[in-house]
C-alpha cells in the first residue's frame, strides 16, 4: 500500500461504517490520520469504528436531517476541534424502474440523503475549514451522474447535483485553503448491491470495458489523495474510477 501523509490531519467520513467510507476511513488512518464516522446506523459505526481502532470515532447522525448534521459536528469537535476532511460517502440507489412508475416517496428518500444530505454537511462543515484556512472536501458521485443509467432516473439524477454542487462549491471556495473534489465510480461491488436488481447490476456490468467491478480499495486509493496537501490546485474537478467507461 502507497503510504500519504495525513499526519495530524482528522476527517469525517459520512456513510463511513460499511463500504467505501468504511475502506477510506482504513487508508486515511494508514497515512496517519484520525477519523469521525458518521452513519445513521449506530451500531454499525460503532462497530466499525472499533474494528478501526484508537483513532477512529463514530457518531450518530442522519445527513437527511440538517439539525441532526449540525448536532454530528458539535459532537465531533468536541472530541476533535478540526475537521481537516469531509468525505460524503452516504448514499442510496432507490429502486429500478422506469420514471413513469417511479415510487414519488422513494425519489424523495433518494434527494433526500444524496443531495440533500450532502448540501447539509458541506453547509456545516465549510464554515469551520474556512475558519482554520485548510480543508479538503471529497465527494462520492458516480458514472451515472455522466451518463445517466436506464432504471435508475433518481439515483442518476442525484449524483449529477453531487457533481453540479461539487463544481459550485469548488469555484466560491477557490481562493482559500479548501479543495472541492469529487470521484465518479461506475459500479462498486458494496452493501449497495443489495438495492439493486440483478438485472440493472449485470447491465452496469456490461459497461465496464475491463470487465469487471471496481473495488472499494481501488476508490480508497485515490480519495485519500485529494485530502492531503499535495492536492493543492485541483478543485471542482471530477475523477474518474470507472474501469474505462465514461472517461470525460
Amino acid at each position: 500500500m502507497n503510504q500519504l501523509d495525513f499526519k495530524g490531519r482528522h476527517a469525517v467520513i459520512t456513510g463511513g461504517a460499511t463500504g467505501l467510507g468504511y475502506a477510506i476511513a482504513q487508508r486515511l488512518i494508514a497515512s496517519g490520520g484520525t477519523v469521525t464516522l458518521w452513519d445513521r446506523d449506530d451500531a454499525a459505526a460503532q462497530k466499525a469504528a472499533r474494528s478501526l481502532g484508537g483513532a477512529t470515532r463514530a457518531v450518530a447522525v442522519d445527513v437527511a436531517q440538517h439539525a441532526s448534521v449540525q448536532s454530528a459536528v458539535q459532537a465531533t469537535v468536541k472530541d476533535s476541534p478540526r475537521i481537516d476532511a469531509l468525505v460524503n460517502s452516504a448514499g442510496i440507489t432507490g429502486p429500478n424502474t422506469k420514471v413513469w412508475d417511479y415510487p414519488v416517496q422513494a425519489w424523495r428518500d433518494v434527494m433526500d440523503i444524496n443531495v440533500n444530505g450532502l448540501f447539509h454537511c458541506c453547509r456545516e462543515v465549510v464554515p469551520l475549514m474556512r475558519n482554520q484556512g485548510w480543508g479538503r472536501i471529497v465527494n462520492i458521485a458516480s458514472v451515472a451522474g455522466k451518463d445517466g443509467n436506464p432504471n435508475a432516473s433518481a439515483y442518476s439524477a442525484s449524483k449529477a447535483a453531487v457533481i453540479a454542487l461539487t463544481k459550485s462549491l469548488g469555484k466560491e471556495l477557490a481562493d482559500t485553503g479548501v479543495r472541492v473534489n469529487c470521484v465518479t465510480p461506475a459500479a462498486v461491488k458494496t452493501g449497495m448491491f443489495d438495492q439493486m436488481s440483478a438485472e440493472h447490476i449485470q447491465f452496469m456490468l456490461s459497461k465496464i470495458p475491463m470487465g469487471r467491478f471496481g473495488t472499494p480499495e481501488e476508490v480508497a486509493a485515490m480519495v485519500p489523495w485529494l485530502c492531503t496537501d499535495d492536492c493543492s490546485f485541483s478543485t471542482g474537478a471530477v475523477f474518474d474510477l470507472s474501469g474505462g467507461r465514461s472517461s470525460y
